[in-house]
């Protein structure tokens, strides 16, 4: 038993000749008192590094992140002889004061623990401490999808302290702005780093004012990816409807399946798109414009043949009952006698007199005629506008409405898609 003790005292004596500190952390250590407790606040400087940005999601308005958090302070009650630097065990954490550091605005947040805890505890002989982390967490970004997928998203990393205000700890970046590494070497499947940049600030709460860390970076999203998604297709789609244009309008069936499946296409395009966003998103996203754009050109382009089809249909109506009985006539010419020649003509020239009449009676009435009742004056002015207002808008010549559209159509949507895209890009 004497000899195992004195063998106890001798590597107890090597731990303190080579780590001093080691007495000073048994011997009179609070780890429950900050360093320069009760009097000036202990300044932590922070260093970050960016491993991975594994998602961003538009959804959840949020990204996840794998960072290395470094922080340093001073303890005066480790300070040891010698210019030496020790790296102590990570379980020794639990033996000293470290800074109760968290994540604003985290959701999900968790230390790696494989094949232990990922802690580094480095100790300074001028009682500096290096306390470094890694860390998965994720954190909640505001995002504006107005112009998405032309969008620029700025996000944040925010640190603070949760119990200590400004009067016990003082945050600082350990380089300025160069404090943080890796975020300029991340590549991502659908944004582009533009910038980044750290500040420093204050959060007030009701119980007190604590300090507070923040790096702010911006992400531009890659739209090469969505124009041969989304915008290319679509655009085709409403080229394919201009094809209608060409085909007579006798062939019903053609040009109403080319209507139709475009039109279902495009919406089968539209609904696509939202799909990998949230059903409660409310924004009116670039996208969808783009979309509703052409989904507009489709249908106007099936209603445009249903115009022209309508009309054609009611001139050929108009002219039927007028060519009719002129080829009966011509075909039965010589079997007709002359007395039935001149009752047809008495007949016909009745029926001129009595459409005139109809025709004068109709359409020169003079609605100011004092002989008139009130509501009957009322009515004639009334039915000589309508008369005007479908007389304006009556097709004469409906093959003109596809001549107009070949033209119109392809020279609309190159108009709006210069407006769509200056505004998107560059306002």
């Amino acid at each position: 038993r004497s000899c195992s003790l004195g063998l106890a005292s001798d590597l107890r004596r090597s731990d303190t000749s080579s780590l001093p500190g080691f007495e000073n952390l048994t011997m009179g250590y609070n780890k429950y008192l900050r360093p320069y407790f009760g009097g000036e606040p202990v300044q932590i400087a922070m260093s970050l590094d960016i491993a991975s940005i594994s998602s961003i999601s538009e959804s959840d308005m949020d990204y996840t992140a794998t960072i290395y958090l470094r922080q340093r302070w001073t303890d005066p009650r480790l300070v040891f002889h010698g210019d030496k630097s020790f790296t102590l065990d990570a379980r020794l954490v639990e033996l000293l004061w470290v800074p109760d550091t968290y994540i604003v605005e985290s959701k999900r947040s968790f230390l790696h623990d494989v094949t232990v805890g990922n802690r580094l505890i480095r100790l300074f002989s001028n009682g500096t401490i290096l306390y470094a982390l890694r860390i998965t967490t994720t954190v909640a970004c505001n995002m504006d999808l107005s112009k998405y997928p032309m969008d620029t998203q700025t996000c944040r990393l925010q640190l603070e302290s949760w119990g200590y205000d400004e009067n016990d700890v003082i945050f600082t970046w350990l380089r300025g702005n160069n404090s943080v590494q890796g975020i300029e070497k991340l590549r991502l499947s659908q944004y582009t780093v533009e910038s980044y940049y750290t500040l420093v600030s204050k959060s007030q709460q009701e119980t007190g004012s604590y300090p507070r860390l923040i790096l702010q970076f911006e992400l531009r999203r890659n739209v090469l990816y969505f124009i041969l998604e989304t915008y290319v297709p679509s655009t085709l789609l409403v080229m394919l409807s201009w094809v209608s244009f060409w085909i007579t309008l006798d062939s019903v069936p053609a040009r109403t399946c080319i209507g139709v499946t475009t039109v279902l296409s495009m919406t089968t395009l539209m609904i696509g798109s939202r799909s990998s966003l949230s059903k409660t998103n409310c924004f009116i996203k670039a996208i969808d414009v783009y979309l509703g754009i052409c989904f507009s050109f489709i249908f106007g382009a099936l209603v445009e043949y249903a115009v022209a089809h309508y009309s054609s249909s009611q001139k050929c109506a108009a002219k039927g009952p007028q060519e009719g009985p002129a080829n009966e006539i011509s075909k039965e010419m010589e079997g007709v006698n002359i007395t039935n020649i001149l009752n047809s003509s008495i007949t016909s020239y009745q029926r001129k007199i009595s459409f005139t009449s109809i025709e004068i009676s109709s359409d020169n009435v003079n609605c100011s005629d004092l002989t008139m009742k009130t509501h009957e004056k009322i009515k004639c002015v009334l039915r000589k506008k309508m008369h005007r207002i479908i007389s304006y808008f009556t097709i004469q010549n409906p093959s003109n409405v596809d001549h107009y559209s070949k033209l119109l159509f392809p020279l609309f949507f190159m108009l709006v898609n210069v407006f769509y895209w200056a505004y998107y890009l560059y306002f």
